[in-house]
């Protein structure tokens, strides 16, 4: 997958700018506050209808102008040439359109172009709470897996569905009903919430088993270290362990290079069984608090190095590497799985990196048969490795929100 040119108009400090890419390095250089994030986090909202640097949409804006707009020209395996543009308006909200034509659905865009992002804030993926490591991995997925958003989207729905009637019942008032008429109403519920859940349980637990090895292999090409990264997905719904099985599976697989399309579906049924049964134990804590505790929006997926956990003893250090290890992983992952090449941003990673590990980092880069964006407030060593003189490379310095191409 390509980009072209991309336009940016009334879009954080830029009010209007344009940048034609090279197929494969590009790096952007300048000082802190001068528009090199913006001009990647519009690459993000293009390909993702989101920013990876804040939560509003508003916050984005330009300052005294009430909406912004991206453009972005693309060439794929798949899609020959297309545009995808993005619009944003206080009050109206964001509209998406692929040549000229509007999205129904913003969700319609995940997938279209599949890209790799590591920036400062994947800091909180292996130090924050249980909810990164969720976002991080259903977002890696929906991006592979059209069916697993949609799962996503209609489990989110159901549990919605199924909080307001256990909210009605724990703030009594009107809603006065004794705990069996209360399972009655609850049951079609639960029977959606088990079906969809176990789904993404099944598909989350096979994905990570996969991606241990992609991180596995970088951790240690990237960090030079003698410890063994691991992921385990630890599941809220006791009686289950998917990561025992999905070994079980991959280990079967890779004996006879055919998969057991039954194993799968055992797998998923007795998912299915311990969720249902985790349920019914949970029934009366459920009602207490008026929510649904069980289910894949509640597990967690664990960072190890050498079974020890990451998030609870890793040093800073650590840390970094293990990110950085996960989002090669992913690109790898993605390299290997789709038809497009993904596209990978790399904002504000290499300063914190010796000169051992941008060399590493940079070998890596080259090899990846897609495009790459890097911004950097020091051009670092950069054209030790990169031949900016051919085509398929360029480097640009920003300042004050504006471009010019350098050497």
């Amino acid at each position: 997958m390509r980009i072209h040119e991309i336009e940016l108009i009334h879009f954080r400090n830029h009010t209007h700018t344009k940048v034609a890419w090279a197929p494969y390095i590009n790096v952007l250089i300048g000082p802190n506050g001068a528009g090199k994030t913006s001009i990647v986090d519009a690459i993000h909202y293009l390909c993702m209808s989101r920013s990876f640097v804040t939560n509003s949409d508003t916050h984005v804006v330009k300052q005294d102008t009430k909406s912004f707009l991206l453009r972005g020209q693309f060439q794929g395996q798949i899609r020959a040439q297309f545009q995808l543009a993005l619009s944003y308006s206080r009050g109206e909200g964001k509209k998406i359109f692929v040549n000229e034509g509007p999205l129904d659905r913003l969700s319609d865009l995940i997938g279209m172009v599949p890209m790799v992002v590591l920036s400062p804030q994947d800091e909180q993926l292996t130090k924050g709470g249980p909810v990164e490591r969720r976002l991080f991995i259903d977002a890696f997925i929906s991006q592979l897996s059209r069916s697993y958003l949609r799962n996503l989207i209609e489990y989110r729905q159901v549990r919605r569905q199924r909080n307001k009637l256990l909210q009605k019942y724990a703030e009594g008032g009107s809603f006065r009903v004794n705990k069996i008429l209360m399972q009655n109403y609850l049951e079609p519920w639960n029977e959606q919430l088990v079906r969809i859940g176990a789904k993404i349980m099944d598909e989350r637990v096979s994905v990570i088993d996969q991606l241990e090895r992609f991180v596995q292999f970088n951790f240690t090409e990237i960090s030079g270290l003698e410890m063994q990264p691991g992921m385990r997905y630890d599941a809220m719904v006791t009686g289950w362990d998917g990561n025992s099985e999905a070994k079980a599976v991959s280990d079967e697989d890779s004996k006879n290079k055919e998969t057991d399309s039954t194993t799968a579906l055992t797998r998923l049924e007795r998912i299915e069984k311990c969720f249902k049964e985790a349920l019914d134990k949970q029934f009366d804590k459920e009602l207490e608090r008026g929510q649904s505790l069980v289910g894949p929006h509640r597990d967690e997926i664990v960072f190890y190095l050498d079974e020890v956990e990451l998030r609870r003893y890793g040093s800073q250090g650590q840390h970094r590497l293990f990110a950085l290890a996960l989002k090669l992983g992913q690109l790898d992952y993605y390299s290997k799985e789709l038809e497009d090449a993904p596209l990978l941003v790399l904002d504000d990673v290499f300063g914190d990196l010796d000169e051992e590990r941008v060399r590493v980092l940079l070998e890596h880069l080259k090899a990846h048969q897609g495009q790459s964006f890097i911004t950097a407030a020091h051009p670092v060593a950069f054209s030790d490795f990169v031949d900016f003189d051919a085509p398929d490379h360029m480097c640009i310095t920003i300042k004050d929100g504006n471009v010019a191409e350098t050497k």
